[in-house]
């Protein structure tokens, strides 16, 4: 059996169109409010069917010294150009990319996960500093 830790799967957001890249400052002021974005696709685009679609992301926060992470936010995205027609008849479609806002008194890292619906779970990280 796997450990969950496992699965989770990385590599270049440039050339894997799977991977969440995490967009925000490598610096911030200690307790000043900051925008991290993150997307799936951005190099390579990722297809968005019904058939093969990111179903959500999730942003989390480790700050230095702590041992667990906290969970910033989590993404359903839900269209993926289904409709009571059948797979991809419908103009709607989610695309894969979200923004969260936060503040912290702490360095840290900033983790995203992805999860695609055929080929599992990706991961990425970004380090924040605060000054």
């Amino acid at each position: 059996m796997s450990n969950l830790g496992d699965l989770l799967q990385s590599a270049d957001w440039k050339t894997e169109k799977h991977v969440p890249v995490i967009e925000g400052p490598e610096e911030v002021k200690k307790g000043e409010v900051f925008k991290v974005e993150v997307s799936v696709g951005k190099q390579i685009p990722h297809p968005n069917t019904t058939e093969h679609h990111i179903r959500f992301i999730e942003v989390y926060f480790l700050a230095a010294g702590e041992r667990f992470p906290y969970q910033l936010a989590r993404f359903e995205l839900g269209a993926h150009g289904e409709s009571v027609q059948g797979p991809n008849t419908s103009t709607i479609f989610s695309e894969p990319g979200v923004s969260v806002a936060f503040k912290t008194e702490k360095s840290g890292t900033i983790m995203a996960i992805a999860y695609c619906n055929i080929h599992g779970l990706w991961k990425a990280q970004k380090e924040v500093q605060v000054k």
